[in-house]
């Protein structure tokens, strides 16, 4: 009778979506469990690779030729039951193969190439220690992994606390430690010692006191001194006698060195108004009854959302269950994940990319220990290892970045509500403008509307005031800033009061083109023009990453009439100093803010009024609450309006709404200057009137009309070679297959080259499918998927992609 597994298989070059089976050899039968590690033969049996065991089949009397399994990886699952369900659901609803969505739940520790390694935490058997450690006080699991009796030693060494299991990533640190303490001799044998010692040697008797009081445990030695009162110095002449033995004692890295800034009036929940409160009582009978409710929270900028949230995730921890909060970017972490903490203490973990990978692995495995009842983080935090879940949230949900690039290409707000779901938990979407999408659900009583009208400083939203720039432009040239945002600026640096002025761009200058000849000058990979970096004095591609010097002659003719056209956030900070030289200037934008941690320390310089002016890209628009900001400047409110795609008017209006509620949220008044070519455009008259409910009905009725969500789903298909006419054929031949296969009714739009026809080196294609129902479609795509993997295709790229947020 032999017990099969079902293990999916880490193979880039052949992937599936369906299981290998493979014998689990006696050794291992009672060791095995869902959702662990394994080595497995693969092909002719001589190549071996990683898998996940994703079933187990009851003994069987199966007497074909089944390959074993060669060895564990783990002695526990390091994906529980609710994930390993969810990533089979992911990989289907997102057109993405099965060992992608595993991957993209896990750490990155546990997808690289790891050492496995056993390390000695406490007393064991000297025969042991000498034997399976070589007298050593860690080992390489790899090394007795198919050895059945040391295996099951140390899952029994493990259930006794004595041992641990890391995991070390061939290129970076090991689990970070300090320095332990543990006696090396039992309560009678420092007793014996104390005999020995001279009547004036109190530190060494305080010492031995001491030490008989942690017989039999490991205590960090800045612990001991602390609590002993001794020296470092006394412990150093304990171990030189024997009396106690050092050992490194694994600690978590901190992603929370920093201390938290001194507001210490938010560590108590705060009075809410009516509609608060009101919102807070539906939300938590949903808690007390377990009920899988969505609610959408719509709620003006400043009207006090995140309390509504905090108050909702202690309900959840009153109920000892757990809570989940998603924020769409690492900027907004800072600031909210400091008021989570205040609030909620040790019980918080954060999860996101800005995040050490060392950082990251730690707090994954701090929640999945069960230490952290409360998570905060970015997308991918949506799979955090939280059990019996009792909250999700999703803060700004109409967020683009909640949609994941690549495969699988998952959008957040869906994961949360199949959690939500599987745990019978409500999931909060909240926003100040609502996605299309989330509210056409809400107006249809899918989701639950809850809404906030009023903010809470009981202070109206600010004024906005449209400038347009063309007769500015015609009176005084080219430039950054019209007369009335400057005046503006001026006047706020008089009366101490700080400013934030947005720019949707990064970079010195859009682009550089020749006078003469018109040339611009182009990325050689990419369909897209270069972008001027001062800073670096590069001309960069910010779809590839190519870098060159910037030219002095045009490369094309040789002219040297070569001048940069648009602007970018370098730019504009070179004017503001101009300008207004006296003014204190932060730039905030994916340049300045690329070294690790330097979003918090520039919120942190701007929150301590250490400047005057926050200049920065879409990064600054939203989530930030600074009481001393009573102005805001939009620079240039057109540059997502002239984007090829139909979500252009809703994403402008919803970035301008976003950043104009960063003004006047204390007691102060604040002011909106909107500068625009454009100022009859709906979406910039509609932001100026605060007007969601008239934006809303007027983007309805032109997306009925031209047939895109939320009237119609959308699935994007993309095909890429290095060869134009390769790519272009392949988009043909699914083309054929599509218009053969679906029903009528729905809409296939192309095969045409992509916006930004080529990248990288390679051609794009893409046809996009717009249709209301067709159970055609999704077994259609999945055969699509796995020919991909057909050896005529190897070479064309080919993504799927449900619900694209952009077709650029």
């Amino acid at each position: 009778m032999a017990q099969l597994a079902q293990v999916i298989v880490d193979v880039p070059t052949m992937q599936t979506n369906q299981p290998y089976t493979y014998q689990v050899p006696a050794r291992l039968e009672n060791q095995i469990q869902l959702g662990m590690r394994v080595v497995v033969p693969f092909g002719n049996g001589k190549r071996h690779v990683q898998g996940f065991v994703v079933g187990l089949d009851q003994p069987t009397m199966y007497d074909g030729q089944l390959k074993p399994i060669s060895a564990l990886m783990d002695l526990q699952p390091v994906i529980d039951p609710e994930l390993l369900k969810l990533s089979k659901w992911l990989a289907d609803q997102t057109y993405a193969f099965w060992i992608s969505s595993i991957y993209t739940m896990l750490p990155n520790m546990l997808k690289a190439k790891t050492t496995r390694i056993v390390k000695i935490i406490d007393e064991v058997d000297e025969q042991v220690v000498f034997d399976v450690f070589h007298g050593k006080d860690e080992l390489d699991f790899a090394t007795v992994q198919s050895d059945p009796q040391v295996v099951s030693l140390l899952l029994k060494l493990q259930k006794q606390g004595k041992v641990s299991f890391e995991y070390v990533v061939a290129d970076q640190a090991k689990a970070k430690t300090t320095t332990g303490i543990r006696p090396q001799l039992d309560f009678e044998g420092l007793e014996d010692a104390r005999t020995s010692l001279h009547s004036n040697a109190h530190a060494q008797n305080r010492l031995l006191s001491y030490l008989q009081s942690i017989v039999g445990k490991t205590v960090k030695q800045t612990e001991a001194e602390k609590v002993s009162g001794l020296k470092s110095a006394t412990f150093n002449i304990g171990a030189q006698k024997g009396w106690l033995t050092k050992v490194p004692v694994e600690v978590y890295r901190n992603p929370f060195d920093k201390k938290l800034p001194d507001d210490h009036h938010l560590a108590k929940p705060l009075m809410l108004n009516d509609e608060q409160g009101a919102a807070v009582k539906e939300i938590d009978r949903a808690i007390d009854n377990s009920q899988n409710q969505v609610f959408l929270l719509e709620g003006v900028t400043g009207s006090g959302k995140t309390e509504v949230y905090l108050q909702s995730i202690a309900k959840v921890l009153q109920n000892n269950k757990t809570a989940l909060m998603l924020v769409p970017e690492i900027s907004l972490t800072p600031q909210i994940v400091n008021r989570v903490r205040r609030r909620f203490g040790s019980k918080v973990a954060v999860l996101h990319s800005g995040l050490s990978n060392g950082e990251r692995f730690d707090e994954w495995r701090r929640i999945e220990r069960g230490e952290a009842q409360v998570v905060v983080g970015a997308r991918s935090a949506i799979f955090a290892p939280l059990k019996n879940l009792g909250v999700i949230i999703l803060d700004e949900e109409h967020e683009s970045s909640y949609k994941q690039d690549e495969s699988p290409r998952y959008h957040a707000r869906d994961v949360a509500k199949w959690r939500g779901k599987y745990n019978s938990a409500p999931v909060v979407l909240g926003s100040a403008t609502p996605s299309l999408e989330s509210r056409a659900r809400a107006m249809k009583g899918v989701y639950q509307l809850i809404r906030l009208k009023h903010r809470v400083n009981k202070q109206p939203l600010p004024p906005i005031q449209v400038v347009d720039m063309r007769p500015e432009i015609k009176e005084r040239g080219e430039s950054n800033f019209s007369r009335e945002l400057l005046g503006k600026l001026v006047d706020r640096l008089m009366k101490n009061e700080q400013s934030i002025l947005m720019l949707n761009r990064r970079g010195f200058s859009s682009f550089m083109m020749c006078r003469d000849c018109g040339s611009v000058l182009k990325c050689p990979n990419c369909d897209i023009s270069l972008t001027l970096h001062m800073d670096s004095h590069t001309m960069k591609c910010h779809y590839c990453g190519h870098e060159e010097p910037i030219p002095r002659y045009c490369p094309n003719c040789g002219s040297r009439e070569i001048r940069y056209y648009g602007t970018g956030t370098e730019k504009v900070e070179q004017e503001l100093n101009r300008l207004i030289p006296n003014a204190r200037v932060i730039r905030m934008d994916v340049d300045t803010t690329r070294r690790k941690g330097m979003h918090e320390k520039l919120l942190r310089r701007f929150g301590q009024h250490q400047a005057d002016i926050l200049l920065g890209t879409q990064m600054i628009a939203k989530g930030l609450d600074f009481p001393n900001v009573t102005l805001v400047g939009v620079l240039n409110a057109d540059t997502g309006l002239g984007l090829p795609d139909f979500r252009s008017s809703e994403r402008t209006f919803d970035l301008l709404s976003q950043v104009s509620g960063r003004a006047g949220r204390a007691d102060k008044t604040g002011e909106v200057i909107i500068q625009t070519y454009n100022p009859d455009h709906y979406a910039i008259r509609l932001a100026q009137q605060n007007d969601y409910e008239g934006f809303f009905k007027r983007e309805m009725s032109l997306r009925r009309q031209a047939s895109y969500p939320p009237y119609y789903f959308t699935v994007r298909i993309m095909a890429s070679h290095e060869d134009e006419a390769v790519a272009a054929r392949a988009m043909t031949k699914i083309h054929r297959e599509l218009v053969d296969n679906l029903m009528p009714s729905t809409i296939i739009l192309g095969p045409t080259p992509r916006a930004i026809a080529r990248m990288k080196r390679r051609y794009y294609y893409q046809i996009v499918i717009k249709y209301k129902q067709d159970q055609r479609l999704h077994p259609l795509l999945q055969k699509i998927l796995q020919e991909t993997q057909s050896k005529g295709r190897k070479d064309v790229q080919i993504s799927i992609d449900p619900d694209p947020q952009y077709f650029m």
